[in-house]
């Protein structure tokens, strides 16, 4: 496991693809039965109180970056609202455990984003178990490869919207109206907002849909003393890519592409969120915080 704490060559901090990443899932995908298992943090990342009585609420919470992200958030001091589709419960009490470790609350709360109901309870839930909502890290999304426009159906389409799109708004509009100066909104957008693959045009599009609702979001909010910003991953090892979103013939290579050689891992997007999520970012809105491996973006 990487220490993230010392100096040392990016591109050599985790090992590159191997066979092991020739594996699929049904979707969503556990972490556990990944091999290898993506980085969380949970063996290296130290917190240093940059969030402390923070109130968050993430959503993918159980794998991938917003797994890394509940566990960094929960050891910089807050308390975490968990989000996460009921089939992910195994990867999931695993999160709680971590936090709860941390000395931090856990509200573990699972349910589909493509429910509008769900987004709003899962607002209020925060409100209710925590005493209110000062983050929200919208991190879950829907990605599932299409090589042709003529085989991706409406169905595929309209889910994929409503998970990485819908849910988005839902979510804002509802934690808005709780959010206190101060608070913070991180969205999720991709490489694929600025590069997108022929496979996920569904998905791409979504990402730079998100961009934008983000930088339209920022404004409109930054009287009430609320920042928004993004964060736009490139390749990241998680369950969202051996659980169709990629073809599995491409995950030996998957990241190879980047400047850096290979894909990141999810403990290496968490400092990115925290970053936004803390007041050193106090004079950051609108903005994308691009973590991608060097690969040239707008």
């Amino acid at each position: 496991m990487s220490d993230q704490y010392t100096i040392q060559d990016p591109a050599k901090q985790y090992e590159k693809a191997t066979p092991e990443f020739e594996q699929q899932q049904p979707s969503p995908g556990l972490e556990k039965k990944m091999h290898p298992r993506p980085d969380d943090g949970a063996g290296t990342y130290r917190g240093s109180g940059r969030l402390t009585g923070r109130k968050a609420v993430i959503t993918g919470a159980d794998s991938g970056i917003g797994r890394a992200v509940a566990i960094a958030f929960a050891r910089e001091g807050a308390d975490v609202v968990l989000a996460y589709l009921p089939e992910e419960e195994a990867d999931a009490k695993e999160v709680v455990q971590l936090v709860e470790e941390a000395g931090r609350k856990a509200v573990a709360v699972p349910g589909d984003l493509k429910d509008e109901k769900y987004c709003e309870q899962l607002i209020a839930k925060a409100v209710e178990e925590l005493g209110g909502i000062d983050i929200l890290a919208n991190i879950a999304g829907k990605q599932q490869f299409v090589p042709d426009i003529a085989d991706l159906t409406t169905e595929q389409f309209d889910a994929t919207f409503k998970t990485n799109v819908y849910a988005l708004f839902w979510l804002c509009k509802a934690a808005v109206k709780h959010m206190k100066p101060g608070s913070t909104i991180i969205n999720t957008a991709s490489i694929q907002a600025y590069e997108p693959a022929p496979i996920l045009l569904d998905y791409a599009t979504t990402k730079s849909a998100i961009n934008t609702f983000s930088k339209s979001l920022a404004q409109q909010v930054a009287a009430k003393g609320i920042r928004v910003n993004v964060v736009a991953p490139g390749p990241v090892w998680t369950p969202l890519q051996v659980s169709g979103g990629q073809p599995q013939e491409a995950l030996k290579d998957f990241g190879a592409k980047t400047p850096l050689g290979r894909p990141g891992q999810p403990a290496e997007m968490a400092p990115a969120y925290v970053f936004l999520a803390s007041q050193e970012s106090s004079y950051v809105s609108g903005e994308t915080l691009n973590a991608n491996g060097g690969m040239p973006t707008p």
